[in-house]
């Protein structure tokens, strides 16, 4: 991609992403997504309806009476973006390409998380690390992760969720806000990492597909490409028995990837190419808020 066309694509992403955080997200964003915790501010006198177990013994003593410690909201996160750069990323028969929703979903979610004082980083994978951006704050620092969506091209085309969380485990030694935005289509199984990356961070997914990934349509003979494996072949869709057993796979890979996250309990949208991303964040921010 060109540099005048990839600022002209940035510019425009950033547009839209910023109008939805400012406009639409900010404030559900802010309340799904509450921060650390709770930190000491400062004490001040005990007042009648005060929670006596706030009451700062040390200070009390030396004036002689009662003073409470007062907290304030820990509002600064660390948002990490953990995004499937795989093969299956560049498929989009109805609507937008995967890699074109995934970049929109994670540069909305960029400019709502700087929009609240909070940092974000960058994790590609395919089935190995394809590139790791530390947490940072500020304008200049999206813009480069945006461009970096729209532009990077992964040495692999494989998945392998599993290993992507567990090197995100190891590598963020603070508690992050994790999205994790793919298509999900892995052969592995990534219960046990995802469940130890939940318990050490909230991590929350986030699956792109295209309604084609669901159902073959009846068009005759068809020639596939696997893109994760790079491999051609040629499928009867006229078969009814082919189509329904296409079907049933799919059902099925999506029955073991909701009972993962709800075993995990780890909160899912799930978007197609031609649907509405800002309705599922919605649905997804209100439902965590």
């Amino acid at each position: 991609m060109e540099r005048n066309e990839l600022l002209k694509k940035v510019r425009k992403i950033e547009i839209k992403a910023k109008g939805l955080s400012q406009n639409i997200f900010a404030g559900e964003y802010h309340s799904a997504f509450k921060g650390r915790g709770m930190t000491f501010s400062e004490v001040r006198e005990y007042h009648y309806g005060d929670d006596v177990r706030d009451i700062d013994w040390n200070v009390t003593a030396r004036y002689n009476k009662p003073y409470v410690k007062v907290y304030e909201e820990e509002r600064e996160l660390s948002v990490m973006l953990v995004v499937d750069m795989s093969g299956s990323k560049d498929f989009g028969a109805v609507g937008s390409t995967k890699r074109e929703m995934m970049t929109e979903i994670a540069a909305t979610l960029a400019f709502s998380a700087i929009q609240n004082n909070d940092k974000v980083g960058l994790l590609f994978f395919s089935d190995r690390i394809e590139k790791f951006i530390q947490p940072q704050k500020g304008r200049k620092h999206i813009l480069l992760l945006i461009s970096l969506l729209l532009s990077f091209e992964p040495e692999s085309t494989g998945t392998d969720i599993n290993h992507a969380l567990e090197f995100m485990t190891g590598a963020l030694k603070k508690r992050c806000t994790t999205f994790l935005v793919s298509d999900f289509i892995d052969q592995g199984d990534y219960y046990k990492s995802m469940s130890i990356a939940n318990h050490k961070h909230d991590l929350i997914a986030i699956q792109v597909y295209d309604k084609r990934d669901a159902q073959l349509p009846d068009v005759g003979l068809m020639r596939m490409l696997d893109a994760e494996r790079g491999t051609m072949r040629w499928v009867n869709t006229s078969s009814s028995k082919v189509r329904n057993a296409y079907s049933k796979w799919w059902y099925e890979r999506q029955q073991a990837m909701h009972n993962t996250m709800v075993r995990c309990n780890v909160d899912l949208a799930s978007v197609a190419t031609d649907e509405d991303y800002v309705k599922a964040l919605m649905e997804l921010f209100k439902k965590r808020g």
